[in-house]
């Protein structure tokens, strides 16, 4: 199944196609050579990049109104069958065209194939998560920086590669950690709410409501899925006491790797219970305290010792369960993993939650009012935004 390139288009066109995709495509090289081959159609471009398409994914990927909604871009042809009969082929401008058998029409811009080429490295507008290193910083952007898309970019950016960033300088009035949060996407409700009052209060169905301190520890990890971040803004910290506290899971599950193999496959090998309860939930999940992803990173750290439940597992086997635990624990609560500040009226402080552990010093409530807002959000929302802002670049 050979045949030479067609110049001549099938039908006349007279602008470029449309390929339903927000990104931009527009400015890639045009198309210089398409030919029918046994598997499929061979394409070349003016910078001498070359690939072979198969037939069936040209056709799944037509981006024409009968086979993509011109709304919202959804697909709705569906690639059920096998193509038998080769299209006819031509270039226009540098863009394929091609009539099928059933005389359907696929009209793909050349910029757009190019970008999706197999060979194609897909460039990412997502950071690379990186571990903190010693002496890290904490990124910091002021809250009039953060209404500016290049201050919102490079704050998403730091929270995407670190799991921890603030916002500095930002008024000292109610909802303020809302209206920031729903800039990025919708609130992440709990069974706390959507928006809750961090402070000490009577008949506290939660340590954080206490003026205790709070070793570190990642909130409702007895959840399926534990809230992706959250978010923090202080208004009033007068209290005496009280500082934050923040350690990064990457570091400290790479420095129990080195220290203790067998410890960190043991925790991220044995299912156990997490459970909230009071008198209007239960919430309940089993899961390691740490989990990885086939290559190793981590992907969730699942520690909060008053939510842990029973330790359900063979007798034989708990033993090495509370050494590998007690292991991570002082790895977490040692000075040389833990960040520690004082956070101030007007700053907002966020964290990946599935990463980052977070706590904070005893606080004295006679000495002084001490009042944090916060909500969570879905980590998704946030690499979502970071992508549209990308698209402007």
């Amino acid at each position: 199944m050979n045949s030479a390139t067609q110049i001549t288009p099938m039908t006349p066109h007279s602008h470029a196609p449309e390929m339903g995709e927000l990104t931009p495509y527009q400015t890639g090289p045009a198309l210089t050579k398409a030919t029918l081959t046994q598997m499929g159609v061979a394409l070349e471009w003016q910078d001498g990049q070359q690939t072979t398409l198969p037939l069936r994914w040209l056709r799944d990927h037509c981006a024409c109104e009968e086979c993509r909604h011109p709304q919202t871009r959804e697909r709705l042809y569906l690639p059920l069958e096998a193509i038998d009969k080769p299209p006819s082929v031509s270039l226009l401008e540098g863009h394929l065209y091609l009539q099928w058998q059933d005389d359907h029409l696929s009209a793909f811009h050349g910029g757009w194939l190019y970008q999706r080429r197999p060979e194609a490295l897909r460039p990412s507008a997502l950071p690379t998560i990186k571990a903190w290193e010693d002496n890290f910083t904490p990124k910091r952007v002021r809250h009039s920086d953060f209404l500016t898309p290049e201050g919102e970019k490079a704050w998403l950016t730091a929270m995407l590669q670190d799991g921890l960033a603030l916002i500095t300088d930002g008024p000292l009035a109610e909802e303020e950690v809302s209206r920031l949060a729903e800039r990025i996407g919708p609130l992440r409700a709990t069974n706390f709410g959507a928006r809750f009052d961090v402070r000490s209060k009577p008949n506290p169905n939660n340590a954080a409501y206490t003026a205790v301190g709070l070793p570190l520890h990642i909130d409702l990890p007895n959840w399926r899925q534990p809230p992706d971040i959250q978010l923090l803004y202080c208004l009033q910290n007068g209290a005496s006491g009280g500082e934050s506290l923040f350690a990064d899971g990457a570091r400290v599950v790479d420095a129990l790797r080195q220290q203790a193999p067998d410890a960190l496959t043991i925790l991220s090998e044995t299912p156990i219970d997490f459970r909230f309860q009071d008198e209007t939930h239960d919430i309940a999940t089993r899961a390691p305290v740490v989990s990885l992803d086939a290559a190793g990173h981590l992907v969730e750290i699942r520690m909060n010792n008053w939510i842990r439940d029973a330790l359900h597992i063979p007798v034989e086997q708990m033993d090495a369960w509370y050494s590998a635990y007690a292991l991570l624990w002082k790895l977490f609560h040692s000075e040389a993993h833990q960040l520690e500040f004082t956070l101030l009226p007007g700053q907002m402080v966020a964290f990946d939650n599935r990463r980052v552990l977070h706590g904070r010093r005893e606080f004295d409530p006679n000495s002084g009012a001490r009042h944090l807002q916060g909500t969570y959000l879905d980590r998704d929302m946030l690499a979502s935004r970071l992508r549209v802002l990308a698209r402007d670049q």
